[in-house]
This record gives C-alpha cells, structure tokens and sequence, in this order.
C-alpha cells in the first residue's frame, strides 16, 4: 500500500452565476510508495498552499481523492485528521480545515501518529545552527517512516542548498496562461532544473546550483 496516493486531485475556483468562469484550477496525480523528503517549489499563487490543504483534507478537492495508506484523508474525523497528516504553515503553527458534513459520520484515524508532514515555507534561521537542527528534525521523521513535505519559495542560495542537501524528490507547481496549475517531478535539484519553467522561476539563482 502506498504511502500516499493522489488520485484525480482537482481543486477549482470558479465565480459567476450563470456564465461559470474558472479563476483557478489545480490538477495532480501521482503516488509515492514510502518514507522521502520531497521539496516542492513553485511561484506565489501556483497552488503549493492549496497543494498541501488537500492533503491533509483542510480544503475540499472539486474531483478526486487523497489517500495515506488507503485511507481516504477527507473521509476522516475531523479531530483525528492531524493523526494522519499534518500543515505546518511557515511559523510552523498548524493549518485547521474545513467542515463539510457532521464527525459523526465520517471515519477514525487508522493510525496513532501523522504519517505525512508538510512543512509550508517555513522560516529558516541561518545563526545559531538553526538549519541543522530543522534539517535533522526532517531526516529523523523520514527515518521513522514518515512521508515530508518542504515547501520553499527561494529568494537566496541558500535556500536551494537547503533543498538540494535534504531532499530526496522534487515537486515543482507550474501555473499555465489557462490558470490550471500542473505538478513536474524530478528526483534530483540538476534534473528539476532542466525544465525551462523552472529556470525562469529560479532566476539569478539557478547558476548557483550545478550538482544536486
């Protein structure tokens, strides 16, 4: 069974009464198998926040389904929701969700402890050895089987070094001039590179970074 399984995820903002017009629309599908690091980038209103709120069933998908092994994360109580995935957003506080129908109804966590982190451009200090605590925090989670997600909006090297030392996957959320906003995958930093998308994002930045 799958870590984590995205299955036909689609979220899609839509205004208008009669003549319905889509804003925005995020699409992903895919899976991964066990514990990794994922980094995952992309520009401001790609979609990485609502991305990571789908995840973890804090924001209705308009199609499809989020599963942690097996288990349906928008199927859950809303109260043991955090026992299966968690969002820590920048100062790590945790993101809340929305309600769509009584707890009653809806399932227990299967598991005792979140399996899936997502860390959401967390602020990162560089003194004090700060980084290498985060770091370390990160790598004990995967060791212990956990599934993380790092979520960073580089504007310094350092940031890409970050990505490139920890990581074992990359994500990058691309928006397209039709506002639908699609996943590439790469499993190295050089590779995610390669993509012309991704150069453009990454700017006066990419040439800092030749080797993952």
């Amino acid at each position: 069974m799958p870590l984590l399984q995205v299955q036909g995820l689609v979220k899609r903002y839509q205004r208008g009464w009669l003549r319905k017009e889509t804003t925005f629309e995020l699409q992903a599908d895919f899976e991964i198998a066990g514990p990794a690091i994922v980094g995952v980038m992309g520009a401001n209103g790609a979609g990485k926040t609502t991305l990571f709120e789908l995840i973890t069933g804090g924001n209705r998908p308009s199609a499809g389904r989020v599963c942690v092994e097996g288990q349906d994360v928008h199927r859950v109580r809303y109260a043991e929701r955090a026992r299966v995935a968690l969002h820590y957003h920048q100062s790590y506080q945790l993101r809340t969700f929305q309600r769509s129908r009584p707890s009653f109804m809806l399932q227990p966590a299967r598991s005792e402890r979140a399996r899936v982190h997502l860390f959401d451009e967390p602020q990162f200090n560089t003194q004090d050895g700060y980084i290498g605590f985060m770091l370390d925090f990160f790598r004990r989670l995967h060791d212990e089987g956990r599934l993380v997600f790092l979520c960073l909006h580089p504007n310094e090297p350092v940031h890409l070094d970050i990505l490139a030392e920890v990581c074992t996957r990359f994500i990058f959320v691309r928006k397209d001039a039709a506002r639908v906003s699609r996943l590439l995958f790469a499993d190295s930093l050089e590779a995610l590179m390669q993509e012309g998308a991704v150069a453009g994002y990454l700017g006066r930045l990419a040439p800092h970074r030749t080797t993952a």
